[in-house]
């Protein structure tokens, strides 16, 4: 086929790629080392490249030839690394152990620079042209947070907003909204942007050793959105993890007993909304989009009724699911809920405040609370992009791979919110990545544009491939032939050529 001529940049992605290392072998999935690769489109050409991230973490491992660093999944054992990547922890004072810098799950940017990041404490800098690791960061050198999302926003004016949990720092267990500006004062030249770092405000943690575990979280035009799921880290557990050779994801455990809060904070006056709004319990990791409509937030999600999914992708029970085909015990659920922050304070206990058109609700309780419960709008997708120009906007499309009651992704889809539409692409044994949507430069409608996915085919003898789609129709405008073994990835962005740093700088 044939790539739109404005099609010019670096498709960039980041996955776990390398599972074993001499005789030792990760648990989990989640845990292999971080490989990047990139797609450079230039002049209706397509160059493929891929490379370790150079993480000490893989350094180390590397100089071992063993696992020689605790990932989340598998615990290391013994470990000679101890000194670099384990402090000694005194009782809640260094509780959390310090983490890998194995960043394995996304691609985040911060002004004219691109960082590889997981969700601990540390991201590392690389080149997008070259995929060359270059420095390492540690947030908590800026601010008190021991683990971030990886899962960042950017406002309009260029800035990266992202959330973490500081654990039992002066005796309080919070998560934080922090902010990094896109560049630093001319005066300043020499100093890094996260010098400048910024905390927007906490939200306390409803239990002081049992934050919730959290992948991502939203944003509106004038509030962060953040989500409080039952879906909780044991921190005496994980401070003792170490010793009692367990991993640290045995320290997370979900109780459907209990409800799921939704913090909102006002943007402009930093201050948390003082409704106290709640749902059923429910474990989420993907926000897709919100927005605000006539005094209501509006916010789309994709939910599972319980925390099985971590679990299917330790490799034992990866290979399993994979040769017996067994179903999801859970199935991934496209949620919308609808909050009224501006309702009648005199409604009558039991009303139903949402006053938009859905099926969604939020009645309020006895105590003052709003007790919602969300519209659904489709089942059975995950890892949803949408056209990141109608973030925080009301908006129609969400981009996502299928899942086919089966841990990995079979087709794509493209599913419009606001009348349920659907069209997908699939061919047999394929396995695509999460779809990335790229505007055309004279874009006028949402889905004026392209969708990119990299695609792993199930016979290893058949070469994987780019997919480029049209955004609009999801017919194949080409596909790109790739002549080595390529990764199932996770996360990733495009970069228009616009912004990539020219050689001379």
């Amino acid at each position: 086929g044939q790539l739109p001529t404005w099609l010019q940049g670096i498709l960039l992605r980041n996955g776990p790629g390398m599972h074993t290392i001499g005789d030792t072998t990760y648990n989990h999935w989640f845990d292999g080392l971080a490989l990047l690769h990139s797609f450079t489109f230039k002049n209706g050409e397509v160059y493929y490249r891929s490379k370790y991230l150079r993480s000490d973490t893989y350094n180390c491992n590397i100089e071992a030839n063993r696992i020689m660093v605790s990932e989340f999944g598998t615990m290391a054992y013994p470990d000679p690394c101890k000194n670099i990547f384990a402090k000694a922890f005194t009782y809640l004072s260094h509780t959390i152990p310090e983490f890998t810098d194995n960043c394995l799950v996304n691609i985040m940017k911060t002004g004219d620079d691109f960082y590889a990041t997981s969700e601990t404490n540390f991201i590392r800098k690389i080149d997008p042209k070259t995929l060359e690791t270059l420095e390492k960061v540690d947030y908590s050198k800026y601010t008190a947070v021991n683990m971030a999302t990886s899962h960042p926003h950017y406002d309009s004016d260029g800035n990266t907003l992202n959330m973490g949990t500081s654990i039992a720092d002066k005796g309080k267990t919070k998560y934080v909204l922090f902010k990094i500006p896109p560049s630093v004062p001319e005066k300043e030249k020499k100093k890094s942007c996260f010098k400048h770092m910024e905390v927007v405000c906490s939200i306390p943690s409803r239990s002081l050793l049992h934050p919730s575990y959290y992948h991502s979280f939203g944003m509106t035009e004038n509030y962060i959105i953040f989500i409080e799921q039952p879906f909780r880290l044991d921190i005496i557990k994980l401070a003792t993890a170490y010793i009692r050779h367990v991993n640290w994801a045995s320290c997370l455990s979900y109780n459907k007993e209990d409800k799921t809060w939704f913090h909102f904070v006002d943007r402009k006056t930093k201050k948390e909304v003082s409704t106290k709004f709640c749902t059923d319990a429910m474990v989420f990791y993907h926000h897709v989009n919100a927005y605000e409509e006539d005094g209501h937030i509006v916010f789309d999600l994709i939910a599972y009724a319980d925390n099985s999914l971590y679990d299917m992708f330790y490799l034992k029970n990866l290979n399993k699911y994979l040769q017996e085909n067994d179903k999801l015990s859970s199935t991934p659920t496209c949620k919308r809920f609808v909050v009224p922050l501006q309702y009648n304070k005199d409604a009558e206990v039991g009303s139903n405040l949402v006053t938009l058109p859905s099926t969604a609700t939020a009645v309020k309780e006895k105590d003052g609370s709003i007790y919602c419960q969300p519209e659904t709008l489709c089942e059975g997708i995950e890892l949803p992009r949408i056209n990141y120009d109608y973030n925080g906007k009301n908006y129609k499309y969400v981009f996502a791979t299928k899942v086919q009651w089966n841990p990995v992704p079979a087709k794509i889809v493209k599913f419009n919110v606001q009348t349920k539409e659907t069209l997908q692409w699939g061919e047999d044994h394929c396995w695509p990545s999460e779809p990335v949507f790229v505007p055309s430069p004279d874009a006028r409608e949402e889905d004026d544009g392209i969708v990119l996915s990299c695609v792993v085919m199930t016979d290893p003898k058949q070469a994987p491939y780019l997919l480029v789609l049209d955004a609009k129709t999801f017919k194949e405008l080409g596909r790109a032939l790739i002549n080595v073994e390529m990764h199932l990835d996770l996360h990733g962005i495009f970069i228009p050529e616009k912004n990539l740093k020219s050689e001379t700088e």
